[in-house]
């Protein structure tokens, strides 16, 4: 919940792997054969798009989720890409749209590099685990001996293990086998290996159903004697196979969405992996759609929220703000209703506070600071309440944290840094508390670095700049223990992302241009690493894009005009694909702006004054051309950056003329920021007022404000 203030909080290896598989595209397992065992893979594709799972299995959760009724689709390279215009890219998008990859092996196989490029593909992208081998001749590892090397089945790439970046190692690998010939396991219990494997299941399992089909087989020749009886008897059965089927499917939906909302994203969000949540999610909501929503049973209501707030999640971080606002207003109205019916129940009180918060949370997003405000408020109030109901709660009283600080946000938005700082403060004496009660508790470490970073950034805002570093620094600090194992979590690196981009800003103002330098340079190393996970992730992409226009800003404050433009092209390159997406998204509009104001310095820097004045009037249009409330001083500091601009073309009159503008424009009875009062003063010295200009700089040198991000001069 506390994710809202840090900028927009903000979930492969080869390049193909970043590409999301259309949902037509998803196969349940890929088929991998050489051209001359064709025959055995026609009757094995046949066998498993055909396989059955028994009734009693169906939407039992295993390590593999919860078990299909079918195993189909199966893909086969060979037979469905025969029009294929890119075979290559074609098998690449199957091979990443699959769950599992069944290889027959054989001598044929082992000799195929088009196999063994699909092993190696399939290893990379996913569990090695997931590969199922069926022997059909030769021996597995007969290579091993030089004399029987003309016997080995198993390809290369499945005889070695891979690591975790992808890469073939000296490790050998034993993957799952099943011994497809009559003197191994023979078709039948192979193939009843392979389902095994695929569903998560024992053999015993499937055995079973083999045995029951048996005895069904002898039953029916008793039962024709009976016919006439069974008439009617099936006409219940009829209806009772009806009623276990919808039990079934409300079962697996059910299942679906425990699975997903508890072991797979605790597994996939550190890694970022939001297709596979999407997928099954998206699976989920399949079947609530088709039922009648007023006879849901408030159990079917609770799973419908969770499974929307964790599909709106994914849109929003996928930069979807439209379909996001649209999940998280279907679960509003599935909670009101909820509530409706139990009034005075914390639990029902918590689950509306959630959908509150989320539908405030794209007001934020967008610049609707009042409507922001409005939902904050409404879910301030919902867990006072509940927090009124069980006061011992600890769940309930996190409640009362996220709550303070998304009112705190709201307070920066509004330009009260001073209240702002005490309500955030607030909020880290009380995660201070919950953490030294339970250390180990990560929840709880999460929210205090999340109140500390929301801390810092109202502290700078009144001002107090020692301070503000004081609690990113503790920040990162406490961060460092997460960050130091061999896979750190993807969410902890993005905030200690912010608080460096944070660091730098406030270093460099300090006056600590290297240090500045070293934390710009640590954003922008952390960006890089997760845009590079998880390149469909708009939160990620945002915050890398802003982290390379920080450090190029500071690089021209510092003088590497060579590297602040190679950061400059990178930053605005992510920024430019983020506006294509949806340009009323706030951050994504800054930060293209950003990219423009950086640029026209650097083309005054290089001489090229026309440019500069070009770009900077362009930052001034995008300022005027969207609603002020969210930001009051941009138009303001457009016109001085157009000014600045104009002076260094030689234009002094037309610059002290922009420089007027901007002052007219200045919004009157707002907090500054220490930034906002540098660029006021720097205005009344251009325009002549250098007293009043020289005390503001005074006063903010006090401060240990001693440099400014202006593109004029210090401070």
């Amino acid at each position: 919940m506390a994710e809202l203030a840090q900028l927009a909080r903000t979930i492969r290896g080869a390049a193909f792997r970043a590409r999301r598989v259309a949902p037509d595209r998803r196969y349940m397992a890929f088929l991998s054969y050489s051209h001359q065992d064709t025959a055995i893979a026609d009757w094995l594709h046949e066998a498993l798009e055909e396989f059955r799972v028994p009734p009693r299995l169906i939407g039992k959760l295993t390590e593999h989720g919860p078990v299909p009724k079918r195993l189909a689709p199966i893909f086969r390279d060979r037979q469905e890409l025969a029009a294929a215009s890119d075979l290559t890219e074609e098998i690449e998008e199957a091979i990443a749209g699959s769950r599992f990859l069944v290889v027959l092996c054989s001598p044929a196989a082992a000799r195929s590099k088009w196999i063994d490029k699909e092993i190696a593909c399939f290893k990379r992208l996913h569990r090695e685990d997931r590969i199922l081998a069926a022997i059909i001749d030769g021996a597995p590892f007969a290579s091993d001996d030089p004399d029987c090397a003309a016997e080995e089945c198993f390809p290369s790439a499945l005889r070695v293990h891979f690591d975790r970046r992808g890469k073939p190692t000296a490790q050998r690998a034993e993957p799952i086998a099943a011994d497809l010939r009559e003197q191994g396991d023979g078709r039948k219990m192979g193939l009843l290996k392979l389902a095994a494997g695929m569903i998560g299941v024992g053999l015993d399992d499937l055995a079973q159903r083999e045995a029951q089909r048996r005895h069904r087989r002898l039953y029916a020749i008793t039962a024709a004697s009976v016919l006439g009886m069974l008439f009617t008897s099936g006409l219940a059965y009829t209806a009772i196979d009806a009623r276990d089927q919808a039990r079934d499917q409300r079962r697996e939906a059910e299942g679906l969405i425990g699975f997903m909302l508890g072991d797979l994203r605790q597994k996939l969000e550190p890694v970022g992996r939001l297709d596979v949540l999407d997928a099954v999610g998206s699976r989920a909501l399949a079947y609530f759609e088709k039922q009648d929503k007023s006879q849901l049973s408030d159990e079917a209501l609770a799973q419908q929220w969770k499974a929307l707030t964790l599909m709106g999640e994914i849109a929003t971080q996928r930069g979807d703000m439209d379909g996001a606002l649209r999940r998280y207003r279907e679960a509003y109205a599935g909670t009101a209703e909820a509530l409706r019916r139990h009034a005075d129940d914390p639990d029902r009180m918590f689950d509306h506070a959630q959908s509150v918060f989320y539908i405030g949370t794209i007001a934020m997003n967008r610049g609707q600071v009042d409507d922001a405000a409005k939902r904050f408020s409404e879910y301030r109030r919902l867990a006072e309440r509940m927090m009124a109901k069980q006061p011992d709660n600890p769940k309930y009283q996190l409640e009362g944290v996220y709550s303070a600080i998304n009112l705190g946000n709201v307070e920066v938005r509004q330009a009260r840094y001073a209240e702002a700082a005490q309500t955030f403060r607030a909020s880290v004496a009380a995660t201070d508390r919950l953490t030294s009660a339970e250390p180990a508790n990560l929840d709880y470490r999460k929210l205090q670095m999340e109140a500390l970073a929301f801390y810092a950034q109202a502290l700078d805002g009144a001002g107090q700049l020692d301070l503000a570093i004081q609690q990113r620094e503790r920040q990162l600090s406490l961060l460092a223990p997460y960050l130091a194992v061999d896979r750190p979590d993807a969410a902890l690196e993005e905030k200690a992302m912010i608080a460096n981009r944070q660091l730098a800003h406030y270093r460099f103002r300090r006056g600590d241009t290297a240090l500045a330098l070293s934390h710009a340079e640590a954003a922008v190393g952390i960006g890089r690493r997760l845009v590079a996970l998880e390149p469909s992730n708009t939160e990620w992409a945002t915050q890398s894009s802003s982290a390379l226009l920080d450090q190029a800003q500071i690089m021209l404050r510092s003088g590497k005009l060579a590297e602040a433009r190679v950061a400059t092209d990178e930053g605005c390159g992510i920024a430019d694909g983020l506006i294509a997406r949806d340009p009323t998204v706030v951050a994504w509009r800054d930060a293209g702006l950003s990219c423009l104001r950086v640029k026209a310095e650097l083309a005054a820097n290089g001489g090229s004054k026309g440019e500069a004045l070009a770009l900077a009037n362009q930052v001034l249009a995008g300022v005027r051309s969207v609603d002020s409330s969210s930001d009051p001083f941009a138009v303001a500091q457009a016109q001085k950056l157009v000014g600045d601009m104009l002076y260094r073309t030689g234009d002094r009159a037309g610059a002290v003329g922009a420089w007027k503008a901007g002052l007219a424009a200045w919004p009157k009875g707002i907090a500054e920021t220490p930034v906002q009062m540098a660029a006021r003063g720097e205005l009344l010295r251009g325009i002549g007022e250098r007293a009043e200009g020289s005390r503001i700089a005074a006063e903010l040198a006090a401060k240990g404000y001693r440099r400014s991000l202006s593109n004029r001069a210090s401070i």
